[in-house]
């Protein structure tokens, strides 16, 4: 019977297998291999009999059934019998072989199955395929491929067979005429050759130790000659490599005079494969066997073809190679392996050949010449040992070779040479620099086009490999230390190498390094030996003048740094102990600093510390001075690198300064002037550094240098010969004398200055000023610079104060002169931020400046810098920097001259002169000329010194001046205005006797409000002008008041509208602090309203329109309000100020909100209408007079002032503006305002949309900000509730937001807010009954009504509402009811029977079995079930268990969601002690839950997964129980096989007699409407059946089953049919 069940099983499976879906047939393969598994001789046997019986199966399914026959045997090898295994075979053989043609699928799997078969039953095998390898009869092409295969899989086994094989093949080959079969033939007489070499080789392990190679070298040389002489030849190119492919192995088994014999045509037949070939990896591996074979035998005649075979393989081996092209790839490397096999045997003939290649005029065969170079370097290294004094010699072409391609390979050669000790002969030396010059190479200058052969660059440039390389080679190859050192220091100097620096620091550290820790005496440098290698003097100084750009090719500052302390003995023997302490510290800092971080002119001085503390440790003058000569001797080396000659000037410099011979400074003083490039702005820079870092120790040689450089022939020379050229002379000239003067700033600005009073007019300025009548710009700048430093010196001098400068007025005038001529309106060059310092140091200086050119100087500064127009945003950032500069320059000189007279007098005077610029009509001169009001008045104050009390008697202009800045266009300038005021006052406070340190609370509130001049909003910036002028009333003396007021009125007429507006606010502020000069305006104030309001609508003019409206509503508050509410809708933005101006005062707004209240609740809030007589739907039209109100209220409640009034409302407020909202939702504005509306929309005039719901939000919304509940607004946007709530469809989700935000953030206004809610739940209208409905339900989702005594009446309201006639108002009422869960948990007990049964009756509401309020009654059951008592449960949890069971298959997700989420609650009420009643239903919802599992929807998933978990103890199995637990945790994910495997163990285990209910429940989802609900089934049903045990088997009805799976195998969904099939598989278990 058994045997029967699985010939049932398989045979359903096998009519499956022709299933169009992938999937389905490889589950049906996998269900056949699963009933092999467990039967695999009667699966076999099944399969077998299938196959023959069903002779017109297509091939393509026939292939699938043995594909799985393959995986049976190849599993359950060693249990087949010989009958399975001889029927297997037979059918095997006879599918591989029924038609002659190729089907490569179904004969390849038939193969397969052989191959397999043959692993363990090889004579079986054999026995079967050599039945169909008859001789005489060319057999089928897979029996040819088997046996190939085989020789493969079975190498012991199948060798002892082919001899016989062979001898039957052989005849075979001449007749074999399709290429197909001459291609297979091949394929065999390689494997077989292959397989005979790996036997012969592992003779240890063979069945057989007595097989000999001759044994079948015969025969295949006889194969050989077909192959090579018959078949090679042929134009199918296919068979071309399978030939040559077989001929390799082949070749190692002819007999050794045969090969001898047939080497001069079997290479060249090869080879001539190359031709006709463009994928060659084949050839080139047999080649390499060939050639192997006959190198193993002593071939001669291998020499005679040596050139054909270089010739040929060095063809190849030029190829380009693509990265992306494996196959090129591996053909190289088997080039590469034939070049060694020949290296190895006939090393001069393969050099001959090769060397002269390197002279080609080809790129690729050059590159191709040296790869093999390389490779032989390293895989013949014994055979190429002699050859190292010719192939270096051979070297030299290419290191002149300027293609990027050949300079890589010749790198990559070197690199091996290294390693074979190539470079230690003669010549290796100029192998070595070739490195370091591709080391040199600049980064930008290697092109990154496509080559000219089309090729990329490759990925490595030629300048990153060799560097790579320089440093494996120094640091990996011991042999190379000695050739490296001492000689890489050879190339630290030159200038051609300097990119290379890094590389050979680096690399040379470490040589250094190796030879200190081998001893001292191999470290040092014996340069006596070495008369090339650099001195002591020029490392240093090459090495500092690098470090001074340190980040500069690959981080050169470092390295040399590094080097130079290693380095200290040769450099000098002192030096040791000192650099271990200050390298590292120079190191230091460059690691924490990046090139963008660093400092320059920081770095550059620690070096110059770090020379001069050199120079002081040495103190050898002699040393020293060959030091000053070698860096002098080094300068025009750095012509093209400005900033490392500028250091390398100072380097010098400080050289010269540490010297203590006279004569050698001045000598190289003067080398220096004779020898400079002054053309050069730098090297100008440069050479002034120089001077002035030498006068520090020899000023008077300095000076001396350089008024004889003036007087000498050279320098009239070089201005001489300028002037034979008219068109330069004056350029070139000047250029000289700039660097002279710059001479002269630089020694007076870096020399003592004591010494350098004695000079200054004497030497230096007389100098300077024969240059002064110039035109040309450098030179401008160089004097100005060099005047400047000159006067800066003098004034830091300790005698500076006392020094009389008779100069003084001449060099300010000068200075005057140069800022004139500078353009206007722009700034291009530093001349007037240079001249503007110098006057600064200048005005110091005795004697001083008359009161008239101090004037002149002023005005002139001051119109030269503040009218320069701005640089448009996004413009060169080194322009900002020069403006920025020149204002602190501007300033620093105002400064000074204020010093000069620290007086009211003296501050006015300065003020006087930026007026004009105050008041500018151009915004950028007012902002710069307040900037430095504010900059002058903080000095003025931080340095006030009052001797007696006397009054600031221009405290009132200046405050008038500077106040109304505060409300500037220009965010800058109001801010500068306040620093002004600010100042202003705490000076006033320092005339009455305050302290410098004293804080005036007053005062300090004007930092508070610069926050509000940041923003460009006008009400922001005129109402923080109200608070400054609040704070100069209560500040200004009561004389200054006028004067004040008398210039803020002045101020109205200001030509910056936003100004004047400030000088408005500010007046009403002081008249209104000061007096009741308000209330006598008050009659004018209202005229101004009503004339004024239609032709203006600047700030005062409306403020003044608010105060009286708000003086009208004080006595006439009804009137006001009507005459409001009768403008025209939209309000336009004066009727809205004028309804803000009534919240000033709370009583008034209280009155107001009342009478507008009044008006919404009382009125109609639309009226119905119809367009078309015989439309059946009604249009809401919105009534004009609450929706007036509505916006009204929307603007008082939207004034900061009203809130005392909306706090005083707020639950008649709130209620009104709920339901406001509730009734117009849907409602549209009359025709009339619709096209009004649009016209506003369109033309931007309103400010808010009409749209009688959106603004009665828009209400509530402020109403509620205003009351305080800014909370509940925030929550509500977050949520998205103000969107929802003006919307039908979100209408009642958003009044449930707004309830939950209100009991969360607003609770203690909730009871008066429920009371007037409570009497709207019989309104009317049907919406707000909802609304207010939905609003109390939510309410008792929170704690808050219970602690606010809230509940009861809630619960008795909302009983009250069960019979209402609006279904939504019904389902809202259980919503609320089962909300008392959430809220009031501790009081579901006591409420439980009412709240049970409002529930129960939901379940059962209406004629709709689906409706929305049955709906609700279940998930208001799912929350109050946990919290009910146990005894008021029991009674019914068997009628909701059956009302809900028939939800679970419902069509609505969120009725099987709610069902099953409600069925799990009731099994968790039951607490694992339920009746056997409700068992019976916990029992026969099992089945549909775990289905349920794989549902659509993931909410019913979810709700599945608890409902399980809840059933798990009332099952009574605890291993159940803890399976639901640990796989249907919401945060796991779910392996559903997994799991209903593990379930169904558990079920059929504990609840055996549960199994044909399970059964029966499953075949009934087998026609689920859900693809995974009906896939899921047959995975239940399937691994129910892998569990159960025998004595349940008759529970199981297996015709019924075998026949529902059957249909599901048609199924449409293939999911559901694999599914079906691996159930299928399952069946195994009834065999």
């Amino acid at each position: 019977m058994g045997e029967s069940r699985v010939k049932k099983l398989a045979t359903v499976l096998l009519d499956a297998i022709t299933d169009k879906d992938p999937l389905v047939q490889e589950q049906v393969c996998g269900s056949l291999c699963a009933l092999g598994e467990s039967q695999p001789e009667e699966a076999l046997g099944v399969c077998e009999e299938h196959l023959r019986q069903h002779d017109k199966l297509a091939h393509p399914y026939r292939a699938m059934i043995l594909r799985a026959m393959e995986t049976v045997v190849n599993n359950h090898l060693s249990e087949l019998d010989k009958d399975t295994a001889r029927a297997v075979i037979l059918l095997a053989s006879g599918e591989m072989t029924r038609v002659k043609e190729l089907v490569y699928d179904w004969q390849q799997a038939a193969s397969s199955v052989l191959v397999a078969v043959g692993k363990r039953f090889i004579g079986r095998v054999m026995e079967e395929l050599l039945s169909k390898f008859q001789p005489g009869v060319l057999p089928h092409y897979f029996v040819v491929q088997t046996l190939a295969s085989l020789s493969v899989s079975n190498v012991f086994g199948m060798v002892p067979f082919l001899t016989s094989v062979l001898s039957t093949m052989l005849p075979m080959l001449g007749a074999a005429k399709h290429d197909t079969m001459r291609v297979v033939f091949c394929s065999a007489l390689q494997h077989f050759s292959e397989s005979t070499l790996e036997y012969l080789a592992n003779l240890d392990q063979a069945p057989d130790p007595t097989v000999r190679k001759d044994t079948f070298a015969a025969d295949i040389f006889s194969a050989y000659d077909i192959l090579f002489h018959h078949w090679l030849p042929s134009r199918e190119a296919k068979l071309r490599l399978a030939v040559v492919e077989a001929l390799g192995p082949m070749s190692h088994l002819l007999p050794s005079a045969k090969l001898e014999e047939q080497l001069p045509k079997l290479l060249p037949g090869v080879l001539a494969l190359y031709k006709k070939h463009a994928e060659t990896v084949h050839v080139s591996k047999s080649l390499g066997q060939i050639l192997e074979a006959a190198v193993s035998v002593g071939s001669r005649t291998l020499e005679v073809q040596l050139d054909i075979l270089l010739a040929a393989l060095h063809t190849q081996v030029c190829v380009p190679v693509e990265s992306s092209s494996p196959l090129v790839m591996n053909n190289q490397k088997e080039v590469l392996r034939c070049f060694t096999v020949l290296a190895c045997c006939s090393p001069d003939r393969l050099l001959a050949f090769l060397l002269p290649k390197l002279d080609s005029s080809h790129e690729r065969t050059r590159v191709g010449t040296l790869q093999v170079l390389r490779h032989v370097i390293y895989s013949a290294a014994a055979q190429m040992e002699v050859k190292k004094p010719f192939i270096l010699s051979s070297m030299r072409l290419p290191l002149l070779d300027t293609n990027n391609q050949v300079k890589r390979a010749v790198v990559q050669v070197i690199s091996a040479m290294a390693h074979h000790g190539y470079l230690e002969q003669p010549g290796g030396e100029a192998m070595i620099e070739y490195i370091v010059q591709q080391c040199a190479l600049p980064p930008e200058v290697e092109p990154q086009k496509p080559g000219p052969d089309g090729e990329d660059l490759l990925a490595d440039s030629v300048r990153t490999i060799s560097i790579s390389t320089l440093y494996l080679v120094s640091t990996t190859v011991d042999r190379m230390s000695h050739v490296l050192w001492p000689y890489l220091l050879e190339f630290l100097v030159p200038v051609r190498f300097t990119e290379a620096l890094t590389p050979l620091c680096r690399s040379l550290v470490h040589l250094a390094q190796k030879r200190q820790e081998a001893g001292t005496d191999t470290f040092l440098i014996q340069h006596s030996d070495n008369v090339t290698l650099p001195s002591p003097y020029a490392l240093t100084t090459r090495l500092l003048a690098v470090s001074s750009n340190p980040y500069l090719g690959d981080g050169r500052g470092a390295a040399s740094l590094r080097l130079l302390s290693v380095l200290h003995r040769n450099i000098h023997p002192l030096l040791g102990p000192r650099w271990a302490t200050t390298i590292p510290l120079l190191l230091a800092h460059l690691d924490g600093h990046t090139e963008k971080t660093l400092s320059q002119k920081e770095w550059e001085e620690k070096l110059l510390m770090f020379l001069q503390d050199t120079l002081a440790i040495v103190s050898d003058n002699t040393w020293i001075c060959q030091l000053s000569l070698e860096m002098c001797k080094q300068l025009p080396s750095y012509n093209g690198m400005p900033q490392e000659k500028n250091f390398l000037y100072k380097c010098i410099g400080a050289t010269l300064g540490a010297a203590s011979s006279k004569e050698v400074v001045r000598k190289r003083l003067q080398e220096l002037l004779e020898t400079a490039r002054y053309q050069e702005e730098g090297e100008r820079e440069g050479l002034a550094c120089c001077f002035g870092i030498c006068a520090v120790s020899h000023l008077d040689d300095t000076l001396a240098q350089l008024e004889d450089f003036v007087k000498s022939d050279m320098f009239r020379k070089s201005v001489g010969i300028f002037n034979i050229f008219k068109d330069r002379s004056e350029n070139e000239a000047e250029k000289v004398k700039s660097a002279l003067i710059l001479c002269y700033g630089h020694v007076a600005a870096r020399a003592p200055r004591e010494l350098v009073l004695a000079k200054a007019e004497s030497d230096i300025f007389r100098n300077m000023s024969q240059c002064f009548s110039t035109k040309d710009p450098a030179l401008k700048l160089c004097l100005v610079q060099s005047v400047c430093m000159a006067s800066q010196a003098i004034c830091s001098s300790t005698q500076g104060s006392s020094f009389h400068f008779s100069r003084k007025a001449e060099l300010v005038a000068q200075m005057m002169e140069f800022i004139k001529a500078e353009p206007p309106d722009s700034l291009r060059t530093p001349i007037r931020k240079k001249a503007m310092l110098a006057c600064t140091h200048l005005v110091s200086l005795k004697p001083a400046l008359e009161e008239q050119m101090q004037a002149d100087l002023v005005h002139s500064c001051l119109h030269s810098v503040l009218a320069v127009l701005p640089e448009p945003e996004g413009e060169d950032g080194h322009q900002e920097s020069l403006y920025l500069d020149t204002m602190q320059a501007l300033e620093d000189l105002l400064t000074s001259l204020l010093q000069q007279n620290m007086t009211p007098q003296g501050l006015q005077v300065m003020v006087e002169h930026l007026s004009p610029w105050i008041k500018s009509p151009r915004g950028h001169e007012r902002g710069r000329a307040l900037g430095l009001s504010a900059c002058l008045l903080r000095y003025f104050l931080e340095h006030l010194h009052v001797s007696a009390l006397v009054p600031f008697h221009n405290l009132g202009l200046l405050v008038g001046l500077f106040s109304p800045r505060c409300a500037d266009l220009w965010p800058a300038t109001r801010q500068e205005a306040i620093n002004c005021v600010y100042s202003l006052l705490y000076l006033q406070l320092g005339y009455e006797g305050f302290s410098r340190d004293y804080r005036d609370e007053v005062a300090e509130r004007l930092l508070t409000l610069q926050r509000g001049l940041v923003h460009p909003d006008p009400a922001v910036l005129f109402h923080t002008c109200h608070s400054v002028a609040q704070i100069i009333a209560k500040r200004l003396p009561p004389d200054q008041l006028i004067s004040l007021l008398l210039t803020l009125f002045e101020g109205l007429g200001d030509p910056d509208k936003n100004c004047s507006r400030a000088s408005t606010v500010m007046i009403n502020c002081l008249l209104k602090e000061r007096g009741n000069m308000l209330l006598e305006k008050v009659p004018e104030i209202m005229s101004v309203l009503r004339s004024k309001l239609q032709e203006t609508r600047e700030e005062h003019v409306l403020q003044a329109a608010q105060h009286s409206v708000y003086l009208l509503a004080s006595q006439h508050r009804a009137a006001v309000v009507s005459s409001l509410l009768g403008s025209p809708l939209p309000f336009d933005s004066h009727t809205c100020t004028l309804w803000r101006a009534l919240a000033v005062e709370p009583g008034l707004t209280a009155q107001v909100l009342g009478l507008l209240l009044e008006k919404i609740s009382r009125d109609v809030p639309f009226k119905e209408s119809r367009a078309f007589l015989l439309n059946s739907c009604p249009t809401r039209v919105a009534t004009l007079l609450p929706l007036a109100a509505t916006c009204a209220l929307y603007e008082v409640a939207s004034t900061p002032a009203s809130r005392p009034a909306v706090l005083e409302l707020y639950p008649q407020l709130f209620a009104a503006l709920l339901l406001r909202v509730s009734c117009t939702v849907g409602v549209q504005l009359p025709r009339n305002l619709q096209a009004k509306e649009r016209r506003s929309t369109g033309s931007g005039l309103a400010s808010r949309s009409l749209e009688p719901c959106s603004s009665a939000v828009d209400a509530l919304r402020a109403m509620l900000l205003r009351g305080g509940s800014e909370d509940v607004v925030q929550h509500m946007e977050l949520e998205g509730g103000w969107e929802l709530l003006g919307t039908s469809a979100g209408h009642e989700e958003g009044v449930t937001r707004l309830a939950s935000a209100m009991a969360k953030s607003a609770g203690p206004r909730l009871p008066p807010v429920v009371k007037a809610l409570f009497s709207t739940q019989s309104s009317v209208y049907e919406i707000q009954r909802v609304t207010s409905t939905a609003f109390l339900a939510e309410l008792l989702g929170s704690n808050v009504v219970n602690d606010l005594m809230l509940l009861e009446s809630l619960l008795d309201n909302l009983a009250a509402r069960q019979k209402d006639r609006c279904a939504s108002v019904r389902r809202l009422v259980l919503r609320g009811l089962a909300n008392v869960a959430v809220g009031s948990p501790d009081k579901v007990r006591a409420h439980g029977p009412q709240l049970l049964t409002a529930m129960i009756g939901g379940l059962d509401d209406g004629d709709d079995p689906h409706s929305l309020v049955a709906l609700e009654a279940m998930v208001g059951l799912a929350r109050l079930l946990d919290l009910a008592e146990a005894w008021d449960l029991r009674s019914v949890l068997l009628h909701i268990a059956i009302r809900v069971r028939p939800f679970f298959d419902s069509d609505k997700m969120e009725f099987r969601s709610a069902s099953i989420r409600l069925f799990g609650h009731l099994n968790k009420a039951c607490h694992g002690d339920c009746e056997d009643i409700f068992l019976e239903q916990v029992v026969g919802g099992l089945a549909p839950l775990l289905l349920h599992l794989r549902d659509p929807q993931a909410a019913v998933a979810a709700a599945c997964r608890f409902a399980l978990r809840m059933c798990g103890p009332n099952l009574e199995c605890e291993e159940l129980a803890a399976v639901f637990q640990k796989h249907l945790q919401e945060d796991r994910g779910l392996h559903f096989g997994e799991f209903l495997n593990t379930t169904c163990k558990h079920l059929t285990h504990h609840f055996p007699d549960l199994l044909g209910r399970l059964m029966s429940t499953s075949l009934f989802y087998f026609k689920s409407s859900w693809d995974d609900v009906r896939a899921a089934a047959p995975m239940l049903t399937g691994f129910l059946v892998l569990h159960m045990e025998a004595e349940q088997q008759p529970q199981v009805d297996l015709e019924q089953l075998l026949q529902a799976l059957q249909l599901l195998l048609k199924d449409p969904a293939p999911v559901v049919r694999a599914k079906a099939a691996e159930a299928l598989g399952r069946l195994v278990k009834f065999a």
